[in-house]
């Protein structure tokens, strides 16, 4: 059973940067889709940013474009969300996800992934 670990989150101004992590076990990044998706209070839980499963396809949301980098590292059995230029609407849980059934592309919907990690909580707040 695959499992994710989330790591990273905290309480930044808004303009700030955060680096999440997510960290799997017995993990070929390559046999699996990633994701980041987030859920604030009283919403729905939303797709971020996704990968593919060899890495040169992803897929962000519109509200993130320009501002997150999601990338995996393979060597390190990790997935990272780079975070910049965060805004108050940012703030949440975010979570990882894993999925093998996508090979070539990725989907930012939450109901297509398996393998879940348990969040680590986003604040950003002045």
């Amino acid at each position: 059973q695959l499992q994710l670990v989330e790591s990273g989150g905290g309480l930044v101004q808004p303009g700030g940067s955060l680096r999440l992590s997510c960290t799997a076990s017995e993990f070929n990044p390559d046999d699996y889709t990633l994701g980041w998706f987030r859920q604030a209070p009283g919403k729905e839980r939303e797709g971020v940013s996704c990968i593919s499963r060899y890495g040169p396809y992803t897929n962000y949301a519109d509200s993130v474009k320009g501002r997150f980098t999601i990338s995996r590292d393979s060597a390190k059995n990790t997935l990272d969300l780079a975070m910049n230029s965060l805004k108050p609407e940012d703030t949440g849980i975010y979570y990882c996800a894993a999925e093998r059934k996508s090979i070539l592309d990725c989907s930012r919907r939450p109901g297509e992934y398996v393998f879940w990690g348990q969040g680590t909580q986003v604040t950003v707040s002045s």
